[in-house]
């Protein structure tokens, strides 16, 4: 498959099972799943006629993991980064203790005044290693990354999840725990 076109596809499935599965009469499911039939026929009813194959292959090869297919491969969902009411279903977990998280510049003295805040979505996203952070930042403008003192937080009672994809997921992050390196 083209990369534009698994590019373009795995941005519309993000934008549907992520914030608008109504859009397509889909309701997520608990832990965010949806049938693949469904999915698929409503695309092709919408303006993407997306095969089994073409979906299979976004989901293993797709650099950043955002979606899973569940073990009897009848459901689909994305992995997080929602900001329409789902339960993920997602266990808490003790995190390593530095997680990073990637920003773009601009929003340096906003975040270290009042910390990371989920905004729109359900979590704040924090990943264990810092070239996923960098990336994530330079997506709009010049990347600062955050050091997270994940040991300290989970310390003091903060509760941390663990996507399919290896995303971590907090409410919140305040300014203490947070150290720019870059």
């Amino acid at each position: 498959m083209p990369s534009n076109r698994q590019t373009k596809i795995s941005k519309y499935l993000s934008y549907h099972l992520r914030h608008a599965p109504q859009e397509l009469g889909l309701t997520l499911q608990p832990g965010g799943w949806v049938n693949i039939t469904d999915l698929l026929t409503a695309a092709s009813q919408d303006k993407y006629t997306i095969t089994r194959q073409e979906l299979e292959t976004i989901v293993a090869e797709s650099e950043k993991q955002r979606f899973a297919i569940d073990p009897t491969g009848e459901k689909i969902r994305a992995n997080q980064g929602h900001s329409v009411t789902v339960d993920l279903k997602l266990e808490p977990m003790g995190p390593p203790a530095i997680l990073y998280h990637g920003t773009a510049a601009q929003f340096v003295d906003q975040i270290l005044e009042s910390g990371l805040k989920k905004m729109a979505r359900h979590h704040v996203h924090l990943s264990a290693d810092t070239r996923k952070a960098k990336d994530v930042g330079q997506r709009r403008g010049k990347p600062v990354i955050f050091q997270v003192d994940a040991a300290a937080m989970d310390a003091a009672g903060i509760i941390f999840y663990c996507s399919e994809n290896g995303v971590w997921l907090t409410d919140h992050v305040p300014p203490e725990y947070l150290t720019p390196i870059v």
